[in-house]
């Protein structure tokens, strides 16, 4: 029996539009037979996964983390497995996944038709697959539009967070987590549930995304300069070691702010605070080494 698979492509991604022949012409060879819907508009992607439901046996979605997190909640729904082509900025879910930026690569991979089920992160209702967070990075979400990311891919993260962190200015928060109630003048607090974001960093070293747990830091400095000998440990995530970084873990964990503070789920500013954030254990299946 042939593999029906249904191949959704982000043509405003910064491969989407240059690869989408390429996609199905190496999946066709692979065998698998592929139903082609491309939009501009991710938060169109739900709706045709669950047009074609009963029509196939998975979902591939070409894109960046934020494309994949607009088809989230119709994969969660719908339980068909996915299949990952990282054809984004930064593609940080298939990093996590260790998923390869071959194209011919990553097709292979979903041929091989090998499951592995993962957990997701949720806060206030929406899901993610690998941070939700407040503070420096939303800030620079507001900033780093779509056709920087086009122009400049993965250096544009480095360059507008340089900005953004010149400018940052702590804010009060208390986060509850295991029975206890803690108080941080912070400048960002992330939640994780896979191990990669915002262009390779590690929220921790050792963080997994099947290991039914989320992994918090909050940043806590008092001046933009401290933040830079922190910049190369974030890259393995051992920047928890640091004096200015408090790192927590829990199953569920809610934030308070005085005022509403935006949350950036995946690359997406979604919901604010207050927020719960909770992990769902082995939630959906994905095609993955």
């Amino acid at each position: 029996m042939s593999i029906r698979a249904l191949l959704l492509v982000n043509s405003n991604s910064r491969q989407g539009q240059e690869r989408y022949q390429e996609a199905i012409n190496c999946l066709n060879k692979l065998g698998l037979e592929i139903i082609t819907e491309s939009t501009e508009h991710p938060n169109q992607l739900g709706d045709l996964i669950r047009h074609y439901q009963q029509e196939i046996n998975l979902v591939i979605v070409g894109g960046g983390d934020g494309t994949l997190n607009a088809a989230i909640e119709a994969i969660v729904e719908t339980q068909l497995p996915l299949g990952i082509l990282p054809l984004g900025t930064a593609n940080d879910l298939a990093r996590t996944l260790g998923i390869p930026n071959s194209l011919m690569e990553a097709c292979q991979i979903i041929a091989s038709g090998k499951l592995r089920r993962i957990d997701l992160g949720c806060v206030n209702g929406k899901y993610f697959f690998n941070v939700a967070s407040l503070g420096l990075s939303v800030k620079i979400t507001q900033q780093l539009t779509k056709e920087i990311k086009r122009r400049w891919g993965i250096f544009a993260y480095a360059a507008i967070a340089l900005q953004v962190i010149w400018k940052s200015r702590p804010f009060s928060a208390e986060i509850r987590i295991n029975d206890e109630s803690i108080h941080v003048k912070t400048v960002q607090i992330a939640v994780g549930n896979g191990r990669y974001y915002g262009g390779g960093m590690a929220v921790v070293h050792d963080a997994a995304i099947d290991d039914q747990r989320l992994d918090l830091y909050s940043l806590e400095i008092d001046h933009w300069w401290q933040i830079l000998p922190l910049l190369p440990a974030m890259r393995q995530g051992r920047h928890i070691h640091s004096p200015n970084v408090r790192a927590l873990e829990g199953q569920e964990i809610t934030v308070y702010t005085r005022r509403p503070h935006s949350i950036n789920t995946d690359g997406e500013i979604t919901t604010h605070t207050p927020a719960v954030f909770r992990v769902v254990p082995q939630a959906i299946a994905v095609l993955a080494p």
